[in-house]
């Protein structure tokens, strides 16, 4: 592995953007547009958003074609798209340390409204940017939307979900990992796939600065982001393919750290994230609560971070006491004690685990062998048992669990004992396909009919490209699958596969 001097210490210093002196130099303006990567907001509060922007008049080159000088920008937050009435704004300022990224923890707004923002750098200003706060605490809204949305790997098709997603005006978006893949291909379905940069590993912080660069130059993911707060987790693309706590692969854990606090750093940089979750160095702190009122609560999830190292070297592979073992944690034993002591503790009517792989049991060969993910909680069933027991043995209503990272979109009732048919269901599940990994899939491929076949606690299951679009209100969930013909021509067209719906206090789902 060749990591650089300067990327290093860059990853392992914690200085914040805009909160370093002032000199002379922040009077430096950039000479040609600075906003190629659009702009994004997120973490809603009742009083506020993060906005986030970099300047890069040059994304694809070192600093995005900035020097080393720290630069004054401007914000501004209004009610209307005209700016005709600014309720915020003010200067940040952005420095080499941080890639002259933005982020910017706008404070003293309404709850539950919606508002517009940009930014202002030099004689450029920004795209402008949708966002909405949350309801306050006391608030039960009688409707929110959502959208959640996975894995895009950009060499396999265009973005045509996130043109779909950015149309329908959410109040919120959750992206729950492989944003970018760490590593290339060389035989993408895009033109310039095949550049060196595009087809090597992202190793050091400069690689996965270019590398998110590159991802956010696409219109229609910029588009999706300026249309609605994200909320953001990572999965393992973002690091190395099935990373596992201080593990990948055979690499040596201190020399795998310094990589993992390379992409850490990279992707707070480029995602609409606070200062609590900075990394620093190899950690971040990435699980968080959000409420939205007294309709909805959100537990974001780190299944990366803490976990144990996958049973039985990975893979596909029958359960054994190894995936059985209570010693064994996918959350890691805090991070599991703060999931279920805020579900107990949440006056909220749905209570939202937004996450990276499916809880549901995965059984993936015909007939009575049994043949489940080592990476996904099947392996790691002991840690399945005390999420789905503790859900039960305190009552908590209304969980719905939301994930990615399988390719493909599949519901699910959670209960207590998958092997149990009159087993008591305490949860929902819905898995939502990728935006583009896997090319265009198929309606129901071969892998999914023996899931569907094998797995009778799944209810439905789809393998094309997509997003999944959410209503909510007080008394019914539906979850509308929108899926892709075709992602591997730029003007493929989106439609509804199917709706799902769970109604308040029953937590087994059916089609709507």
């Amino acid at each position: 592995m060749t990591v650089t001097g300067a990327a290093a210490a860059l990853a392992l210093s914690a200085t914040l953007p805009g909160t370093g002196s002032a000199s002379a130099a922040v009077t430096a303006h950039p000479k040609n547009d600075p906003f190629t990567l659009g702009v994004a907001s997120g973490d809603p509060l009742p009083d506020g958003v993060v906005l986030w922007t970099r300047l890069a008049p040059d994304p694809l080159a070192p600093f995005g074609g900035m020097d080393r000088r720290t630069y004054p920008v401007q914000w501004e937050v209004a009610t209307d798209q005209r700016f005709g009435r600014i309720v915020r704004r003010g200067t940040t300022h952005v420095g080499p340390e941080f890639s002259h990224t933005a982020h910017v923890d706008v404070r003293g707004l309404r709850p539950w409204h919606e508002y517009f923002f940009r930014f202002r750098s030099g004689g450029f200003i920004s795209p402008v940017g949708r966002t909405k706060t949350a309801p306050s605490p006391e608030q039960l809204v009688p409707r929110m939307s959502l959208a959640f949305a996975s894995c895009q790997a950009i060499w396999e098709g265009w973005y045509t979900a996130h043109r779909d997603l950015a149309s329908r005006r959410h109040d919120v978006v959750l992206f729950l990992g492989d944003y970018i893949y760490e590593f290339g291909v060389d035989r993408g379905i895009r033109p310039g796939d095949g550049d060196e940069h595009h087809t090597r590993q992202s190793v050091t912080l400069d690689d996965y600065r270019r590398r998110y660069a590159y991802y956010k130059l696409d219109p229609d993911l910029q588009a999706a982001h300026a249309s609605a707060p994200w909320i953001v987790v990572f999965d393992d693309h973002e690091v190395v393919d099935n990373w596992a706590g201080p593990s990948a692969g055979s690499t040596p854990s201190a020399e795998f750290l310094v990589r993992r606090a390379n992409a850490f750093r990279a992707y707070w940089e480029h995602m609409p994230l606070r200062a609590p979750q900075l990394p620093q160095g190899p950690d971040m702190q990435l699980h968080r609560r959000l409420g939205y009122g007294r309709l909805a609560e959100f537990s974001m999830l780190d299944t990366r971070q803490y976990r144990d190292d996958q049973a039985n070297g990975d893979g596909t592979k029958a359960p054994n006491e190894a995936t059985a073992d209570p010693a064994r944690s996918l959350l890691g034993r805090p991070q599991e004690r703060w999931l279920l002591d805020g579900l107990s503790a949440s006056s909220a009517r749905w209570n939202i685990l937004g996450h990276q792989t499916a809880v549901t049991l995965l059984d993936t060969v015909s007939g009575p062998s049994v043949a489940v993910p080592m990476d996904t909680w099947d392996g790691y069933s002991a840690s399945r048992d005390r999420l789905l027991g503790g859900i039960a043995e305190r009552g908590i209503r209304n969980v719905v669990s939301l994930a990615g990272d399988l390719h493909r979109s599949v519901v699910s009732d959670l209960a207590l004992d998958f092997h149990d048919p009159d087993s008591r269901v305490v949860a929902t599940e819905f898995v939502g396909t990728s935006i583009t990994s896997g090319l265009d899939g198929q309606d129901l491929d071969a892998g999914g009919q023996v899931l569907l076949d094998e797995n009778p606690h799944m209810k439905f299951g789809n393998f094309q490209r997509g997003y999944v679009s959410c209503e909510i209100t007080p008394d019914l969930w539906l979850s509308d699958f929108r899926v892709c013909d075709k992602v591997t021509v730029p003007d493929g067209t989106v439609s509804s596969r199917a709706v799902y719906a769970v109604e308040n206090g029953v937590a087994a789902v059916q089609q709507a």
